[in-house]
């Protein structure tokens, strides 16, 4: 299995509804990307204050290599990305992404 786990920095001005939404969208691709067998994310909630500025973050796991390189170019998660750059602090500054393989 492949796990995908991004972090992001949004802007303040970001809306909880816009926000709620695109994780919602997120959520959704379960059912439009083959292979992805599984996603949760939501704000920082951690009391150690470890998070560098970062706001929100999201976990997705994969079946295999194959099936998250299939949703790195799928038409759906393009859709989700596009809502999610607005939101964005600093541009693709204020991602990291990183997966790893278990």
């Amino acid at each position: 299995m492949i796990h995908h786990l991004v972090v992001l920095q949004l802007k303040k001005s970001a809306k909880p509804a816009q926000i709620a939404g695109t994780f919602a969208a997120l959520a959704g691709l379960r059912e439009k990307v083959p292979g992805l067998l599984s996603f949760a994310g939501g704000a920082y909630s951690s009391p150690e204050g470890l998070n560098q500025g970062f706001t929100h973050g999201f976990t997705m796991t994969f079946r295999d290599r194959v099936a998250r390189d299939g949703y790195l170019t799928h038409p759906e998660h393009e859709e989700v990305k596009a809502r999610i750059l607005p939101l964005l602090a600093k541009g693709l500054k204020s991602v990291v992404a990183f997966d790893f393989e278990a």
